[in-house]
């Protein structure tokens, strides 16, 4: 898998970067034992994490606890250096769910050593995401509502009100580093709620809005 698509749209866009975002949300911080960061703290996955709905999640032999993490993720649209905040969401195409799947034991090894999270967190499949619903329909991506199942079970329910740093203020913070690009997609972090998944397993996550209706769904089995 190398392109997404917005719905309604017949165009089929090449994926560049996967740029993610670590503690975005305050419960998770603190189930994570961490501390609130002053500015969005992210890192990069290559483009063989990603699975399209209905794909497969296939967990490393080098991991004994790998995890969820579901997140709203933002595709570019168009090219973005330098951003101001209140001009950012010009650059976003659209919105979708997105799973960050993510080595906790090789993570946890690797955060007291001091070390790059690339292993734990761009192993490949560890990005599955959804298709993407236009921007134009989703007036505020601050309005939405995020829920992950496994086996029918709810495990994750946030609101993405609960964004320490909202999307406008990821696209125009990131930009000044790294430019971002049209069909570069951000994962903007995970709420609480996140835990182990075992081989067998269908994770299956929704991106709703105010009133309820899906606007984008992923459902993925774990081999």
């Amino acid at each position: 898998m190398n392109t997404v698509q917005v719905k309604g749209s017949n165009e089929h866009t090449r994926v560049g970067k996967i740029v993610c975002i670590g503690q975005n949300y305050a419960a998770h911080i603190k189930e994570m034992k961490a501390e609130i960061p002053t500015s969005p703290v992210f890192f990069l996955k290559p483009t063989t994490a990603l699975v399209p709905d209905g794909g497969e999640v296939v967990l490393p032999a080098i991991s004994h606890d790998v995890h969820h993490e579901v997140e709203l993720t933002v595709l570019i649209g168009k090219d973005a250096k330098n951003v101001a905040e209140n001009s950012a969401m010009q650059h976003v195409a659209g919105y979708g769910v997105g799973l960050d799947m993510t080595m906790r034991d090789v993570q946890n090894e690797m955060k007291k050593k001091g070390l790059p999270w690339t292993l734990a967190k761009g192993f490949d499949t560890s990005a599955p995401v959804s298709s993407f619903v236009s921007s134009k329909l989703v007036p505020n991506p601050e309005a939405l509502t995020l829920q992950l199942n496994v086996n029918g079970t709810t495990r994750q329910h946030s609101g993405t009100n609960d964004l320490i740093f909202p999307v406008s203020k990821l696209i125009a913070y990131i930009s000044q580093f790294v430019t971002l690009e049209k069909g570069d997609i951000i994962f903007t972090g995970t709420p609480q709620g996140v835990s182990q998944v075992k081989s067998g397993d269908t994770l299956d996550a929704t991106l709703s809005d105010s009133k309820g209706a899906i606007l984008a769904s992923l459902s993925v089995h774990i081999r």
